[in-house]
């Protein structure tokens, strides 16, 4: 007797030993029609898995949240099996799942979105004929010999230890494959290719470039036709075409990665940093700031040298060599150590908008989300072990009020030791549990991230969740015992002798580029009035009244306004149309009876039109909208 406990500790026996399905059957016929996989004794497994002893299972059901990733991979494999149908010498290598789908990555002819229907359609034609898929366990040798004439799938092979390696069919397709899968390919409701792009083996440009072909699955398609309305919002809020559409940004091959902000963009970024510096001023922060290059002893001295130099651009300048920054912090530690402190000096707060490059590989350039030039906006808060928990929470208040402004949720992550470090045990072990007990203090969820933190220390990763529900890691919070010791940095405690300070690296922004991009896309171009460039458009009637709205410019200007006057010999409802398309707040109108009454006729972005409307009683409307920067316009 195999006697099999549920989650509601409820037990089913069995005679024989049972499948996740027989178990499924036991409870329900409509439960088995829908189960995907079981979770036994924790490992989540397939669901025709023999059960040979007592044992915990929960069901997972097409419900379940880690479904949706089984049945993509399984549509991976859907895909790579229609491929091969086609293209009769085409390599596979892997076909893993990301957030949102699934690729698979082949070594085949080129091909493009026109062949996609072909593809699709012979995938139907596998969906519908519902072919088993089950696992099976053979020798590394026998897997060699099996996949002796597929090169990469013998490499995956040669890197597995020996013993046992799963394979997966479904009808005339094997894969190498740890699995699980669904049932049946039957269970796709509901997919459809994205899109393909070029994608070296093992991320290794000296090696073979492959196709590599994106797509998505569902359980159902109404799910999928969210997804894909989704994707069309996301294309509309681009902030790389935007940025040129409004002309903020662009970038020139002269610097590759490295953007160059037109007037308007720069309207927006001195809005950004004169916000931040005044909440920073609130928080206790000074600013500082430190070169751009700085020599090989620092950064050896920092530990950069030895574990991030593949990402730095480095200099000969006389007999030395120097490395633009790719991190502030080592600037940071110099200035602090500059003169003597006491406990009485510390927290000691110290924010720096610092410009950094790193190398990165031009294929992951991606407009102001990836970049090799960009601007941090830093802060080293240098403080004494027992005001660890304060200075952190007044981060996250700091963080959660400056991302608050702009409409932006977030969750955070706890980022542990990486791999690669440096620092004690007992360092590393003090600098998470600090991170852990304020995390717990300022009373959000987290989740935790093994193994993702910095070399030098633990951190908090904060991620930002935007219009559209997307999620983008931009602020960091990041506790470091190990860098103070490097720099042999000191304060003087109450009992008159030398003892270290523990630092925090912390950015909110993060990259003020990125931030500059996300912004864009959250917003959709259409900047509330108090960030937008161009807060209002004059729009005179004919060109005798260009004189006089120029005057009123200038008369709202000097209350504050950024104004500009659209004097060309263009029709009104075109001049509209424009301010419309460049999303200007504010569009003023100025005919003949305006100019004799001293009003304004206000259309909003909402297509809604206020007449009569005086001077005065404009500037009272939008400048405490401006002044409290709201992130709407209210009623006039």
């Amino acid at each position: 007797m195999i006697n099999i406990t549920l989650p509601d500790e409820s037990v089913k026996s069995f005679q024989n030993p049972p499948t996740g399905l027989d178990v499924a059957k036991g409870i329900s016929e409509g439960l088995a029609r829908n189960c995907v996989v079981m979770e036994l004794n924790g490992n989540i497994v397939d669901l025709n898995t023999e059960i040979t002893g007592d044992a915990k299972v929960r069901l997972i059901t097409t419900k379940d949240g880690e479904a949706l990733e089984i049945l993509r991979h399984s549509t991976a494999h859907v895909m790579a099996q229609a491929i091969l149908h086609f293209y009769k010498d085409a390599n596979l290598t892997i076909g893993p799942v990301k957030e949102d789908g699934f690729y698979y990555d082949v070594d085949m002819e080129p091909v493009s979105e026109e062949d996609f229907p072909k593809i699709e359609a012979e995938m139907k034609k596998i969906i519908k004929a519902k072919i088993p898929i089950q696992r099976k366990a053979v020798s590394k040798s026998d897997a060699t010999e099996f996949y002796e004439q597929e090169p990469y799938k013998l490499e995956m092979i040669s890197d597995l230890e020996d013993g046992s390696i799963s394979f997966y069919e479904q009808g005339d397709f094997t894969d190498l494959c740890r699995g699980p899968h669904i049932p049946h390919t039957g269970f796709i409701k509901a997919f459809k290719l994205m899109k393909v792009s070029g994608a070296y083996w093992r991320a290794d440009q000296t090696k073979a470039q492959l196709q590599r072909i994106y797509g998505t699955a569902f359980f159902d398609k109404k799910e999928l036709k969210e997804h894909l309305h989704f994707i069309e919002e996301a294309k509309k809020r681009n902030h790389r075409k935007l940025g040129m559409a409004l002309d903020l940004f662009s970038f020139h091959d002269e610097a590759l990665g490295m953007p160059f902000f037109h007037a308007k963009g720069m309207t927006i970024w001195n809005i950004l940093l004169d916000y931040w510096r005044e909440e920073h001023r609130a928080a206790g922060y000074v600013e500082t700031k430190t070169p751009v290059m700085l020599n090989r002893d620092l950064w050896e001295k920092s530990g950069h040298w030895e574990n991030y130099r593949e990402n730095m651009y480095i200099s000969q300048i006389d007999d030395s060599e120097y490395a633009i920054k790719p991190m502030n912090c080592p600037g940071g530690m110099l200035l602090y150590g500059l003169k003597p402190h006491s406990y009485k000096d510390l927290p000691i707060r110290a924010g720096e908008i610092g410009l950094v490059h790193r190398h990165e590989m031009s294929g992951v350039l991606s407009g102001l989300f990836r970049v090799r030039a960009f601007h941090q906006d830093d802060a080293h808060i240098f403080m004494t072990p027992d005001q660890i928990q304060d200075e952190i929470l007044g981060v996250l208040r700091l963080t959660e009020r400056i991302y608050s402004m702009f409409g932006l949720g977030f969750h955070l992550e706890l980022s542990t030791r990486p791999a690669k470090s440096i620092g004690t045990d007992e360092q590393w072990k003090m600098a998470t549990e600090g991170l852990s007990a304020a995390l717990d203090a300022y009373g959000m969820e987290y989740q935790i991230n093994e193994g993702d933190g910095a070399f030098y220390g633990p951190k908090i990763d904060v991620h930002i969740r935007d219009a559209l529900g997307r999620t983008w890691q931009c602020g960091t919070v990041q506790l470091d015992m190990s860098l103070p010791e490097r720099f042999d940095l000191n304060y003087i405690g109450k009992d008159g002798e030398k003892h270290r300070p523990i630092m925090i690296h912390r950015v909110i922004y993060g990259s003020v580029e990125r931030f500059f991009g996300i912004l864009i896309e959250h917003f959709a171009g259409k900047f509330p009035l108090w960030m937008a460039p161009v807060q209002a458009v004059m729009l005179p009637m004919n060109d005798d009244l260009v004189p006089y709205a120029a005057n009123v410019r200038a008369e709202l200007e000097k209350a504050g306004l950024r104004v500009e006057v659209d004097d060309r010999t263009e029709s009104l409802k075109k001049k509209i149309r424009d301010a419309q398309l460049s999303y200007v707040p504010l569009i003023l109108t100025i005919g003949a009876k305006e100019k004799e009454s001293k009003t304004l006729s206000v259309r909003t972005l909402d297509g809604k039109v206020k007449y009569g409307v005086t001077h005065e009683q404009f500037l009272n409307w939008v400048l405490p909208q401006i002044r409290e920067r709201k992130p709407e316009l209210g009623i006039i």
